[in-house]
């Protein structure tokens, strides 16, 4: 990556000698030199697919945030009466076996899993990101320590390694809360995911600890802290960005995949993922229970994948 000293500065062509001079007292431009990520934002202004995911991810923080605005219906509670009723002017997507709302249910599912999968981002994040600068940037011996456990963790395959978390401190015979229930989910996500990044800011870190104005700080006396806050940290910064936005709708996607096994989480908590195993039995019946939070489920990992997306190729000069 480029120096962020300069990466900013905008070339202008060398004057001429039959160029026109400039008039005295002419206006003169007072646009100041865009960076890298001025650049990137001009450049995903122009992508419909930037604004297309974007507005989606704006819609489903906002459920997730206040989701009495889009249901204002019970979500936990239901009356027998109707249960197993078709979609209709009362409930928008019907109700399911215990006669409660599915839009209601489908509306408040978006909290848990955007909450969970967040959450795991952030923390995978800080993990793996410092266990990367550490190793990138002391080399030697720490290098391979860190690297040897990165590699342990990476050979454990990510859903039964899932499994055998939650099995064991979230079991069937186990009385969670609703908070104990989402912490022990991202904590197998973080706990699982962090390798992946580690390695990617090592390989930033060490593509960019040896530029000249990372030798010109040492030179000059610059600590470590300094080094790695002020030049090292925002100059890697891109690659994580791009994988942190993508790593939100995988992490929807495993959030979901593990509540369907009955591993994640659990009632009372109203998650996509467990609408889909109550109603996967009732399918011919009312397939509209595994139907409408399946979509909602899709839509939300393919925003996140489609702004990642467009973020690496604004972010990426080779790719514009």
């Amino acid at each position: 990556m480029s120096d962020p000293s300069t990466a900013s500065i905008v070339s202008t062509p060398a004057a001429h000698p039959t160029d026109t001079p400039v008039a005295a007292g002419a206006p003169q431009s007072n646009e100041k030199p865009r960076g890298l990520l001025g650049d990137a934002w001009l450049d995903l202004r122009r992508k419909p697919l930037f604004w297309i995911s974007a507005t989606l991810i704006v819609i489903f923080l906002l459920m997730a945030a206040f989701p009495g605005l889009f249901a204002p219906g019970d979500a936990v509670n239901g009356t027998l009466d109707r249960s197993l009723v078709k979609p209709g002017a009362d409930g928008w997507f019907g109700y399911d076996l215990q006669g409660r709302d599915v839009y209601a249910r489908v509306i408040y599912g978006a909290r848990a899993s955007i909450v969970v999968a967040v959450l795991s981002v952030i923390g995978t994040l800080l993990v793996g990101g410092t266990m990367g600068i550490i190793a990138g940037y002391r080399g030697g011996w720490v290098d391979g320590l860190l690297s040897r456990i990165a590699d342990v963790f990476f050979g454990l395959p990510f859903v039964l390694g899932a499994i055998v978390i939650l099995t064991t401190f979230n079991g069937s015979g186990s009385t969670n809360s609703k908070a104990d229930i989402m912490g022990l989910v991202t904590i197998s996500l973080i706990v699982l995911s962090w390798p992946v990044v580690m390695r990617l800011m090592r390989s930033s870190v060490l593509a960019t600890k040896e530029a000249d104005y990372i030798v010109a700080a040492r030179a000059l006396g610059a600590g470590t802290g300094r080094i790695i806050l002020k030049h090292l940290l925002p100059n890697c910064l891109a690659p994580l960005l791009v994988y942190g936005t993508i790593m939100v709708g995988s992490f929807i996607g495993a959030e979901a995949t593990l509540s369907f096994l009955g591993v994640g989480l659990r009632s009372p908590v109203v998650s996509w993922g467990i609408m889909i195993n109550d109603g996967q039995q009732f399918i011919r019946v009312a397939p509209g229970l595994v139907f409408f939070p399946a979509a909602f489920l899709v839509t939300a990992v393919l925003s996140f994948v489609m702004l990642g997306e467009a973020v690496r190729e604004a972010l990426d000069p080779k790719l514009r």
